[in-house]
């Protein structure tokens, strides 16, 4: 366990608040504070450590050195500690969903159920995918052609405020399983769980400096670690702006990047879907307070049902019930930072004064970082609230006469992740399934993944996917060995 001196209690639970460099605690000579968004000015949580350049050297230098460690365990002996790891999250599942509860606002109940159960499963996966793992192999030109992964090297991980624990062990397990070595940089406005799951790892059995964590501003040291020349992969999720600056400095090292950069996904209802099922799914877009990249924000709807499917849509909306995160019937949690809820705010108004219609909700909920859950009908399809990512509370409201009128409209912003369509034709969901532009569509359902399957978005929703091989892929060098036929030992 870190010593005492990196420790801080959180809720009861002993949190490191430094960074592990080369499978040691250490600190800065400055901190950030960690504020709960239940009780923002009243619950301080932590004083962190604030990383620099100097920090970000020594991550990096760590990583070379944990790199040629970690690179040479086997296949199996990387798949064994991985699994120790996940072993360990399971095992710490009450501690986890406290303290990210409490950092980041998501509800504790469905940490538990669903979050950190998904964090131990992300290692499981790439622990087995390894092991199980083929070489492609074939004969051509009197060759025998095969193609082996090479581990690239150390990997800059730069994960998001929201849902930090389960986005950080997806991004973490597959650079770890392919063979190199991370420094793993978490968002400011929620770090305390990437801790937990860095102090699980440093017991799980990694060689020191395979596995680095740098807490700290993303300006600075961040920017520090993806402009490092001995970094070899860089993978994040964020904000597009943010993935433009990144990207530069990736191209200058020449750095093979990733990054999944949010969505604006429509939300598709025909007058031949379940109704009662479109309703009910499109009222939990609010869910998270709408801190969710997938969910389907802009709700489009076949003008012949308008009026019944938003009286069904209000009737489940206004059950849902905003409150404390610890509570089990709590359904909306507040949301991350008082600066985000006056950023959504400030979408709202900004409708209101351009003629956008607001159809419910609108409002700070006094006293808390609660967000009244909102849908607007905008004025224009042009509208800010339907072209850009507001990533709160605030879904827009449109109707359309057909399927290309549909198809037009969900097409017609610059992202591109993830897109809900509701029918009942299955033809209607091939044809659409193909029409939408989007790196995911999901039919009469939503939020439920094969794991292995390639994730990422079109447009500036990102570059690159994610998911399974295609994450092993990306944090390995293919190389093709080729050996002429008949070559004997």
């Amino acid at each position: 366990m870190a010593e005492r001196a990196f420790l801080a209690d959180v809720g009861g639970v002993a949190v490191p608040t430094g960074h592990l460099i080369g499978g040691a605690w250490v600190a800065s000579s400055s901190t950030f504070e960690s504020r709960s968004p239940l009780d923002w000015h009243r619950m301080h949580l932590a004083d962190v450590a604030r990383g620099d350049t100097a920090t970000a050297d020594a991550a990096v230098a760590a990583a070379v050195e944990g790199f040629v460690a970690w690179s040479r365990f086997t296949v199996a002996e990387r798949a064994a500690v991985m699994h120790v790891l996940a072993d360990l999250i399971e095992e710490h599942t009450e501690e986890i969903a406290h303290v990210e509860c409490l950092d980041m606002g998501f509800l504790e109940a469905s940490m538990k159920l669903r979050l950190v159960a998904r964090g131990a499963a992300n290692f499981r996966l790439y622990a087995d995918l390894i092991v199980e793992h083929e070489e492609r192999h074939w004969d051509a030109k009197d060759m025998d052609n095969r193609v082996v992964r090479l581990p690239a090297g150390p990997a800059v991980v730069i994960t998001p405020w929201n849902a930090p624990f389960m986005l950080s062990t997806w991004k973490l397990a597959p650079a770890l399983a392919a063979g190199n070595s991370v420094i793993h940089k978490p968002a400011e406005w929620s770090p305390l769980s990437a801790a937990l799951l860095a102090e699980l790892a440093n017991q799980a059995g990694f060689p020191p400096g395979a596995y680095n964590l740098v807490q700290g501003i993303g300006e600075e040291v961040g920017a520090a670690l993806v402009a490092d020349p001995r970094v070899r992969r860089i993978t994040f999720t964020g904000s597009p702006s943010t993935a433009r600056r990144i990207g530069k400095a990736a191209a200058d090292n020449i750095v093979p990047f990733t990054a999944e950069l949010g969505g604006k996904g429509p939300f598709l209802v025909f007058a031949d879907a379940d109704l009662d099922a479109a309703a009910k799914k499109a009222a939990w877009q609010f869910d998270d307070s709408g801190q969710v990249c997938l969910a389907g924000t802009r709700l489009l709807v076949e003008e012949s049902i308008r009026t019944e499917f938003l009286e069904r849509f209000h009737a489940y909306a206004d059950a849902l019930i905003l409150g404390d995160s610890r509570e089990p019937d709590t359904d909306i949690a507040p949301m991350a930072h008082p600066d985000h809820r006056d950023r959504v705010h400030g979408f709202v108004e900004r409708a209101r004064a351009n003629g956008d219609r607001v159809l419910r909700g609108g409002n700070k909920v006094a006293g808390s970082l609660h967000y009244e859950p909102t849908l607007i009908e905008p004025a224009s399809n042009d509208s800010e609230v339907v072209q850009s990512e507001i990533f709160g509370p605030v879904l827009t409201f449109q109707t359309f006469t057909d399927e290309a009128e549909a198809v037009q409209l969900a097409n017609s912003t610059a992202y591109g992740l993830s897109s809900i369509v509701y029918t009942g034709s299955r033809e209607r969901a091939e044809r659409l399934g193909r029409a939408i532009r989007s790196g995911l569509t999901w039919v009469n359902t939503f939020l439920v993944r094969d794991l292995t399957a390639p994730f990422g978005g079109c447009g500036i929703s990102g570059i690159g996917r994610e998911g399974g091989e295609h994450s092993l892929d990306f944090h390995a060098d293919l190389k093709t060995v080729m050996i002429l036929d008949g070559t004997t030992v």
